[in-house]
């Protein structure tokens, strides 16, 4: 007869021993889970806290300070009978991997919850809260709710389905241990998250400043920059648009013996520098479709439309994408992709984008899109400027990513 796999984590705290005891999350609870009501928000201020789908994805806890006011009443919040150390997960994802996101309530006050989202009342007797949050996002338990759920236009979990899923337990005393070591830890990244998201606003600040002229640099003289003017983009640049092989299939080929085909996807999460691809085209097919170089500007017209790339590599791209030209003789490169970030264009092509669930900017929307265009020196130090902060922002991502990867490797080595 095998013998049994004593459950007990790589990792652990020295004053701790013994294995750890398999339970389904159904039998941690108090009460059967539950779902939660539809929101009805209000603009005043009403003592009753509405929990939604958004605060699910802070990465230590529900802040209260980021819940919205609710129209209920005393009797709802009765109904909900949502304490302290209630858990709460999503329901539905777009993405598999998305399901079943979780977090916890340790604040107390008023509150109800949406009917998008699933309650545990778990047994705080015997159960530690924030180390039942930080189980269900181990990727054990992950894969359990991906298997248990089901897709069709959305992917969603049932009450069940959650209940159904094992998990495996120490005793109190260290959970409530890996608990508080992971809630100082997603502190940390809490207050990183919210460091990026204020350099990014501060950003966005200056740049709306430097752009409406509100704040204008001066020569290394101290001499007066000339006025601005203001052109259409068809007055300053070629703009050129992509074009795609028909059938496309037929086209993509095995890494080794093809040409780089750039996609909107090919866009890394942090920064705008495409540098690889994830598909190939033929030369068959790059015949057939626009040739560009490292260095250039490319712009997407559909998905995230009006988005600025630069391109680290030479490739090909599909008509879901413009590539900018000739345009050294008004706009400085850096100055260009700054200003073609900014709220002042995705303004306007926002106002003037069509189609319905995916909008998309056509040639003759962004040629008759009006820009600011200071001379080329003063267009320098605005680059020069927003380019420190963005060395900063950058920095402060790989702070952020650096603390998240050894969250991962302690979940890894942490849980069972």
């Amino acid at each position: 007869m095998k013998k049994e796999e004593k459950k007990v984590p790589q990792l652990r705290f020295p004053k701790f021993a013994g294995d750890w005891e398999q339970r389904k999350l159904g039998e941690i609870t108090t009460e059967k889970l539950s779902n939660g009501i539809m929101n009805h928000p209000s603009e005043e201020m009403t003592g009753v806290k509405h929990i939604n789908v958004i605060n699910m994805y802070t990465s230590d806890r529900i802040h209260i300070e980021d819940l919205t006011d609710s129209e209920y009443d005393d009797d709802a919040v009765k109904k909900c009978n949502v304490e302290i150390g209630d858990i709460f997960l999503t329901r539905s994802s777009v993405k598999p991997e998305g399901i079943a996101e979780a977090n916890v309530l340790l604040d107390s006050g008023q509150y109800v919850y949406d009917d998008h989202l699933i309650r545990m009342k778990i047994d705080k007797c015997k159960y530690d809260a924030f180390f039942v949050k930080i189980c269900l996002g181990t990727p054990l338990i992950k894969k359990q709710f991906i298997m248990k759920s089901k897709t069709t236009a959305f992917t969603t979990i049932g009450q069940d389905d959650i209940a159904s899923c094992d998990c495996v337990f120490p005793p109190y005393g260290e959970q409530k241990a890996i608990g508080a070591f992971f809630d100082y830890l997603d502190h940390l990244i809490t207050l990183h998250q919210r460091k990026l998201e204020k350099i990014k606003e501060f950003k966005k600040g200056v740049m709306q400043k430097l752009f409406s002229q509100e704040v204008r640099f001066k020569a290394d003289d101290e001499s007066e920059f000339p006025e601005w003017e203001e052109k259409t983009f068809h007055e300053v640049i070629k703009l050129y648009r992509g074009s795609s092989p028909r059938p496309i299939v037929e086209y993509i080929v095995d890494d080794n013996q093809g040409l780089n085909w750039i996609k909107i996807s090919d866009v890394p999460q942090n920064g705008n520098v495409i540098t690889t691809v994830k598909e190939h085209i033929s030369k068959e097919g790059a015949e057939k479709s626009r040739a560009v170089y490292k260095g250039e500007i490319i712009l997407s017209n559909s998905m995230s439309f009006g988005k600025p790339c630069i391109l680290g590599i030479d490739g090909f791209i599909h008509d879901g994408w413009f590539v900018i030209r000739e345009y050294e003789k008004y706009l400085n490169k850096w100055y260009l992709c700054q200003l073609l970030n900014s709220d002042i264009m995705y303004k306007q092509y926002r106002r003037l984008a069509a189609g319905g669930v995916v909008l998309n900017i056509s040639s003759e929307i962004v040629n008759s899109t009006k820009i600011p265009v200071p001379c080329l020196a003063e267009q320098q130090k605005i680059a020069d400027c927003l380019s420190s902060l963005d060395e900063v922002i950058e920095k402060q991502k790989a702070t952020l990513a650096a603390w998240k990867e050894l969250k991962k490797g302690l979940l890894q080595q942490m849980f069972v």
